[in-house]
Parts: structure tokens; C-alpha cells; sequence
């Protein structure tokens, strides 16, 4: 099997279009890629209802984003910026850190509302660092805002970086996709008799990280921790075993439902760790249709969205999103592929 190069999942992007702010819930534009007629129409996230019939299943992830990027100091005065990434036990977290200098073992962090930390050890690129009082780890931090949105977190990144469904605390970003719903526009789907199911994928820093390799094959995927209640597995078992279209929203979700379907052939019920790496010529199994959002120029989500729709199709599909001006990342507008 010929080798993937990483540089086809390039694209040029005009930094102009990186969405910098949100837009007032729900109104986004909508790109619908038809991945049997190649086509691509450009319409408004009110309209994605046109795209859905009562035989169709919307998979949510309802993880929540916690206050994960926390600034401290050093007792040196040397300032640490530590982003939480996985909760070991009660006061012990799995973490990021960056620093002018590294940050060895003893190294003792300091955080302006009385916390501190001390390094324990490192494990490759993470942390595990021990926190004084668990009860203010929270309160130290502040949303984790992506690398591309260039500004500081202010008060409607409070409010607009969680879905309106976030329920299960643990992501360090926001699943991007859900972004554009509002209660509104949930109860407006399930009237026209749309089903739903909720599933968790807690989002790990490595959605940040572009692929690095010369060759897709030799990235490695980060872990990243999931949960399917008895009911969701339910209801996506019975959808699939009806026929009807599992409709992912997000990548995130797209990875926890395929995850298991190549583990276990079926949705099973649980929790786990996810590290499935979806690029080109991977047979989807369960989703059907997948509302997402644009993504970085070769990073493992776009190889995700290019494997599912086709890679040259998909690709069309971003150029036509820079030339309309399309909104990118987080914060921008969203596609559907159908």
C-alpha cells in the first residue's frame, strides 16, 4: 500500500478568515457537500433541517470544556502557563507546561488565588503535576481558547465556547460542531421527528496538534477518554439495525462511534480510550452523514473529513469555503456531508 504524504492536506488559508469571535448562535453559514451528486451548495445552519428526514439519528457529544490554561510562577518568578489535560486522582492532574525554562521534578508553581503545584515527573511531553487544594484548581483557570484565536479568553467565551448541551466536565476544547445549536433549533429538529443521542468524548490538546510526519501513517494519535450510556448505544444500534442514517456531530463523535465499531462491531455501552486515526481508506461503519466544522490544514480532523467525504471532493469543497469567505476553526462556520 502506497504511503499517504501529509503535504495533500494542505491548503491556503487567508488568516483574515480564522474566526476570531463567534457569531450569534445558529447563524453560521452552512457548506452541504453531496458526496454522491459532487455537489456543493452554500447555504445558512438554519437550513440544515432541509437535510434531515425522521429516519435519521444526530449523535451529540455532550462533554464540557473546563478552565483548563492556568498562569502561574515559578519561585524564581519565571511565569508557567499549565494546561490541565487528564485528572489523575483527587489532586493530581496529567498537564502541559510551558515555560522559558523546563520544569523539572520539585519544580513548585505558584497561582495568584493562594494554589500551588509541584511537579511530580514526565511522561514524554506531558506532566503530572500535584495540586495544594483540588477545590481551587477550577477557580485558577480560565477557558483553554485555541491557539489561532488570537486573544486573551473574555466573558462570552464563558457562554459561546460550550455547546448548549455540555453536560460531562473534561474537554480542553470545545466540540466545534455542536457550537451552532441552540435549544431552538434542537427542539425544531426533533418536531420534524429528527432523533437524538448523546454521547461523551472528553477533547484532548492533541486536536491542536498538526500531523508532523512526512507520511500520514507514521502520526500517533493521542488517547482520549469516552463514555456511551446504556440508552445512547441503544438507540444508535437500533438506528443502524433499522436502516435509518446516523447523522456525527462533530469528529469527535465520529471517532468515539467508529472507535467501537471496529473494536467491538457494535456500539457497546461503557467507557474507554479512544486513538483511532481515520484518514484515507478507512471503511466508515456507522456514520452515514457528518456536521462538522473546517479544520486546520493538515491535522488529523481534516484527514478525518477527507476520508469520510473523499479526499479531492472534500478538498474542492474547502477551496470553495476560502473563495466564498467562509468563516475557519472553532469559532466559523460549519459543513455538512451527506
Amino acid at each position: 500500500m502506497t504511503a499517504v504524504r501529509t503535504d495533500r492536506y494542505c491548503y491556503n488559508l487567508p488568516r483574515e478568515l480564522i474566526a476570531q469571535y463567534p457569531l450569534e448562535r445558529g447563524g453560521d453559514r452552512l457548506l452541504v457537500a453531496d458526496r454522491r451528486s459532487r455537489k456543493i451548495e452554500h447555504k445558512r445552519f438554519k437550513d440544515l433541517g432541509d437535510y434531515l428526514t425522521p429516519d435519521d439519528l444526530l449523535v451529540f457529544n455532550d462533554t464540557r470544556v473546563i478552565p483548563a490554561r492556568l498562569m502561574g510562577r515559578k519561585s524564581t518568578g519565571g511565569k508557567v502557563e499549565v494546561l490541565l489535560v487528564k485528572k489523575v486522582d483527587r489532586a493530581r492532574w496529567t498537564c502541559l507546561l510551558k515555560a522559558s525554562k523546563p520544569s523539572r521534578a520539585g519544580t513548585e508553581i505558584f497561582f495568584e488565588n493562594g494554589l500551588s503545584a509541584t511537579v511530580e515527573g514526565r511522561d514524554e511531553e506531558f506532566f503530572v503535576v500535584s495540586f495544594s487544594d483540588p477545590g481551587k484548581v477550577f477557580d485558577a483557570g480560565r477557558i483553554p481558547l485555541p491557539p489561532y484565536i488570537e486573544r486573551n479568553p473574555e466573558a462570552i467565551d464563558a457562554e459561546r465556547y460550550q455547546t448548549v448541551y455540555a453536560r460531562e466536565e473534561g474537554s480542553v476544547a470545545a466540540p466545534t460542531a455542536g457550537l451552532h445549536f441552540t435549544p431552538g433549533s434542537m427542539e425544531s429538529l426533533r418536531a420534524r421527528g429528527v432523533s437524538t443521542a448523546f454521547i461523551t468524548l472528553h477533547v484532548g490538546p492533541g486536536t491542536f496538534v498538526p500531523v508532523k510526519t512526512e507520511e500520514v501513517e507514521n502520526h500517533r494519535m493521542h488517547a482520549e477518554e469516552f463514555a456511551v450510556s446504556a440508552e445512547a448505544a441503544s438507540a444508535i444500534n437500533s438506528a443502524m439495525a433499522r436502516g435509518k442514517r446516523v447523522v456525527a456531530v462533530g469528529t469527535t463523535t465520529t471517532r468515539v462511534l467508529e472507535y467501537l465499531m471496529a473494536a467491538r462491531g457494535k456500539i457497546v455501552a461503557g467507557t474507554g480510550s479512544a486513538d483511532l486515526f481515520i484518514y484515507g481508506g478507512f471503511r466508515f461503519k456507522c456514520v452515514g452523514a457528518l456536521l462538522t466544522n473546517f479544520h486546520l490544514p493538515c491535522s488529523t480532523l481534516l484527514m478525518l473529513v477527507t476520508a469520510f467525504g473523499g479526499h479531492d471532493f472534500i478538498m474542492n469543497a474547502y477551496r470553495s469555503a476560502v473563495e466564498k469567505e467562509y468563516r475557519f476553526f472553532s469559532y466559523g462556520d460549519a459543513m455538512l456531508i451527506i
